[in-house]
């Protein structure tokens, strides 16, 4: 991080996300209301997995995961956010920015990975239900979760040695409300070319072949679904993978905009409103989405608390 007559950088300032005291308070209560919702959600999800026999399947043992890494990607963010809201000075140590990048990285590249996963895990069953059982064994799907976490935290590590190897000389103010790559960028005074082909190359990577892992999987659900020929099997398949294309282009539709073009085009302004979509929103969204779509979620809802309610 240090030059030859630079001055060691030992905390930065975050700009916030706005600096209209009136808006202060309701950004407040917005990011308040929702970091509760997304760990009442994620972790109630978790639960009831854990909970109900019945979801001790490989598409909600995924989706556990998915839920506890939603849980630490709204969590890497939003409590540093909620202090930001109620203090003047948002300052943020050296050390403490260098956690928040590794964490939102580590946690957002899991993610990724874990719906391309998941797009697998909808083909199998619903291209192969005969050889699902053989196909996705616990042993499979304990080591596609394993990798892709080994996956992530190789991301994350690689982002923040690049990032971090930077020189901060000229300001230590980050326009943005957490630690992000792109205006650690554009903060530092070195050149940051090998830096943003790092960021694109890595953003390239992982946007095509997570994307086409999914778009290839979801073109033979979809052929497979059209050769179906009850209504009603056709509803039953979909009502399989509805609930995660939803996720998938929510997802998919802000992060690849964000990160998969050049620094030059970002505009921190309009970007800090941006990643709100999938820092703090698609974390709540995503257990809201699973549940209130999913006959079989809260079917075990009204088990898990119907035995609740007996004891």
């Amino acid at each position: 991080m240090v030059k030859e007559n630079h001055t060691v950088l030992r905390e930065f300032f975050l700009s916030g996300l706005t600096e209209n005291p009136e808006m202060t308070t309701l950004c407040f209560l917005f990011f308040l209301a929702m970091y509760l919702i997304t760990c009442v959600g994620n972790l109630g999800m978790i639960a009831l997995v854990r909970a109900d026999a019945q979801l001790h399947t490989p598409m909600y043992y995924f989706l556990s995961n998915l839920a506890f890494v939603d849980f630490c990607y709204s969590s890497t963010i939003t409590p540093k956010t909620l202090v930001d809201f109620l203090v003047a000075r948002k300052a943020i140590s050296f050390g403490g920015c260098v956690t928040q990048l590794f964490s939102f990285v580590l946690t957002a590249s899991v993610e990724c990975l874990l719906l391309a996963v998941m797009a697998y895990d909808c083909y199998v069953a619903i291209c192969n239900p005969l050889l699902y059982p053989v196909v996705m064994t616990k042993q499979v799907c304990v080591q596609m979760v394993c990798i892709a976490y080994f996956i992530g935290f190789a991301h994350a590590l690689a982002q923040t040695i690049s990032t971090f190897s930077l020189s901060f000389c000229s300001s230590n103010i980050i326009n943005h409300y957490f630690c992000d790559i792109p205006p650690l960028i554009k903060l530092s005074c070195s050149d940051t070319y090998n830096n943003e082909i790092v960021l694109y190359t890595f953003g390239t990577f992982y946007g095509i072949f997570t994307s086409a892992e999914i778009i290839i999987s979801y073109v033979y659900i979809i052929c497979t679904i059209l050769k179906i020929h009850s209504s009603e099997g056709r509803q039953k398949a979909l009502s399989t993978c509805v609930s995660h294309l939803t996720v998938v282009l929510i997802f998919y539709g802000t992060t690849v905009f964000m990160y998969i073009r050049p620094i030059s085009s970002y505009s921190l302004s309009r970007d800090k409103v941006i990643s709100v979509f999938y820092t703090v929103v698609i974390p709540m969204l995503n257990p809201l989405i699973y549940s209130l779509r999913n006959k079989e979620v809260k079917d075990a809802l009204r088990r898990v608390l119907g035995g609740l309610k007996c004891s």
